[in-house]
């Protein structure tokens, strides 16, 4: 069971921090800190003082991409959401209706055969729904030129509503971001890494903090939908596999950058804790009762309180720090969302207390 929890709409971060004001970085957010139930307040550029020599950040590599594009069914205007490209080279989408405003709300998907006309003459077609859970993500067929060259050409990142205003694609990428020979991508960004700049990752790096990079191309997470994550495409390297057993074998903390980190690493994780180098596709839901076996501590956005999210941090955390962390962050008014603050769980357990560091 988790919480029940509402977070108001003056804490959702409508544009990013470096939009906010004057001399601004990416590096300029707020970061609460868990270690067990303690709590404290820092802003992101005090990590490297937070983190110690042989503890390793394991980081998503995955680009985002253009992945909203306008279409029209009949004559009615819908947007298509690319989520991810499958083996058999369809795609899973989810349409959505434009809601006046320059961002959309949920629609009804379906039925099977709907086609919908693309721009530069490309035609999708829904052939089946992506799961029996839900009708939102449908596997489509794509006719005409390639989807990579249709979303570099005519797509847009994906914005929802508590957004301002629409940015260009180099504000969803993360320092750590890498394109795909095959033009896979994350339909949403791997927003955690998003206030790393080259400077930290340098600071990091200068006082002995490993980064192992992983991949993990996120699908679509609509705002309405609370539901499980769909199966996504992953890669742990040989490289970062043999990185992360390293480090867990010489005392250091291995640290997730994004549940997406997480759930690839655990995903590439054996019974015995040792990772080996995996690629493929998961559909692991890390819970409180499957526990983690690598990851010791967290680094994630606030977002809207999803079950699955919830439940990963549990996992890692406990639900006792879980439930303390969203309460600080309310009282805090941290904000939330893909352009908002963000939250380091770290291991320990310490007193129920808040403290508050001088910055």
């Amino acid at each position: 069971m988790t919480p029940a929890v509402r977070v108001p709409e003056e804490l959702s971060a409508r544009v990013p921090v470096e939009q906010r004001g004057p001399g601004l970085g990416r590096d300029a957010v707020r970061m609460l800190v868990s270690r067990g139930s303690e709590v404290a307040h820092h802003t992101f550029t005090e990590l490297p003082r937070l983190l110690r020599a042989g503890d390793l950040l394991v980081v998503n590599t995955s680009a985002t991409l253009a992945a909203a594009v306008d279409g029209w069914i009949g004559h009615a205007r819908v947007v298509v959401h690319f989520s991810t490209s499958g083996d058999d080279g369809r795609w899973a989408v989810e349409l959505r209706e434009p809601d006046g405003r320059g961002t959309t709300r949920a629609r009804a998907g379906g039925p099977v055969g709907t086609e919908v006309r693309l721009p530069g003459g490309v035609r999708l077609v829904l052939e089946e729904p992506l799961s029996g859970r839900s009708g939102r993500l449908w596997w489509a067929r794509v006719a005409g030129p390639g989807v990579a060259g249709l979303l570099r050409e005519h797509g847009r990142p994906i914005r929802y509503s508590y957004t301002e205003r629409d940015q260009p694609l180099s504000v969803y990428q993360t320092v750590f971001a890498l394109p795909s020979a095959d033009g896979a991508g994350s339909a949403e960004m791997p927003s955690a890494a998003r206030p790393f700049t080259a400077r930290l990752v340098a600071e990091l790096v200068g006082r002995g903090v490993w980064f192992a990079p992983v991949t993990l191309h996120t699908g679509v997470a609509s705002a309405e939908a609370h539901e499980p994550p769909y199966p996504e495409r992953f890669a742990v390297p040989a490289a970062s596999a043999r990185l992360i057993n390293a480090a867990r074998a010489g005392g250091g903390r291995v640290l997730a950058v994004g549940t997406t980190a997480v759930r690839a690493v655990e995903s590439a994780a054996g019974a015995d804790g040792v990772v080996r180098p995996r690629a493929g596709w998961t559909g692991l839901v890390v819970t409180p009762e499957r526990g983690v076996r690598v990851v010791d501590g967290l680094l994630t956005g606030l977002h809207e309180p999803e079950a699955s999210h919830l439940l990963m941090l549990e996992a890692i955390a406990g639900r006792a720090a879980m439930e303390r962390g969203y309460e600080a962050a309310l009282q805090g008014r941290y904000l939330w969302h893909e352009f908002g603050d963000v939250h380091l769980v770290l291991p320990g357990k310490a007193p129920h207390a808040v403290h508050c560091s001088s910055n």
